[in-house]
């Protein structure tokens, strides 16, 4: 039987899915599930080797998306609306273009259907270089990440995913298996199919995940896609924006 993601399910009606991005986990997307849940029911996933999933030392895009079709196939929805935040939204990609009978209606949150240099060896360094024995309190594990990472928000974020017990820090993910399949985590769908559902691109004004010259693979991979962009918003944009991120989205999902 296969392993089970967890999850949380908030409100009634029509599905939707919420798949949250690298070093996340399923709260990162809790100011998007309490809006949608008004009028959705929104199941929200922790990516394997994230959150209180599930620990694999295999982790790439087909697994990935297959481990969301268990989920849902648990929870018996046939066919739900998809919104995945940048690795969320490769998740999310890969499942519309191998899988497009469980996918109603697609966004992609700041992320391109593209291969993306290595980007986080810092951040990698920085969560493997801390000594969790020499914590007794959060701001100890900052002090040691600010060694590789200098942008506290960043570090916050990260840092998030310490957890502990009985006075004992741990991650919740697991870095040694996120390092090992960085590289898969940084492709993209290796394919020929498309996905001629609708499709939404939405962007962060002031990110540079998607980019002009990334318009014509999203085209030919998903040609009924349309894009917003959110002014004023970074990669993180449903949390630096979140009126304008949920604003979209709603609109979108309501559109036929």
């Amino acid at each position: 039987m296969a392993k089970l993601l967890n999850y949380q399910q908030l409100g009634s009606g029509k599905d939707i899915v919420l798949i949250h991005g690298l070093f996340g986990r399923l709260e990162n997307l809790n100011m998007v599930a309490k809006v949608l849940a008004e009028d959705y029911r929104v199941t929200s996933i922790d990516v394997r080797n994230h959150g209180d999933s599930f620990h694999d030392s295999a982790m790439d895009y087909p697994l990935m998306a297959q481990d969301v079709v268990d989920v849902m196939q648990h929870l018996a929805i046939d066919s739900a609306a998809i919104l995945g935040h940048s690795m969320g939204g490769k998740i999310a990609m890969e499942l519309a273009l191998t899988k497009p009978q469980f996918v109603e209606k697609l966004i992609v949150a700041d992320i391109a259907p593209v291969e993306y240099p290595a980007h986080h060896s810092e951040i990698i360094a920085g969560l493997k270089a801390i000594d969790l024995t020499a914590i007794t309190q959060r701001k100890d594990a900052d002090k040691q990440l600010a060694q590789y990472v200098d942008n506290i928000g960043v570090r916050q974020f990260l840092l998030r995913n310490l957890s502990s017990e009985n006075g004992q820090f741990s991650f919740k993910c697991n870095i040694d298996n996120i390092d090992a399949n960085y590289p898969n985590i940084m492709k993209t769908y290796q394919g020929d199919n498309t996905y001629n559902g609708a499709t939404l691109f939405i962007k962060g004004a002031n990110s540079d995940y998607i980019l002009p010259e990334h318009r014509a693979e999203i085209l030919r991979l998903f040609p009924q896609s349309r894009a917003r962009v959110i002014q004023g918003a970074g990669h993180w944009l449903h949390a630096e924006k979140t009126v304008a991120f949920n604003r979209s989205v709603l609109g979108f999902l309501a559109s036929n």
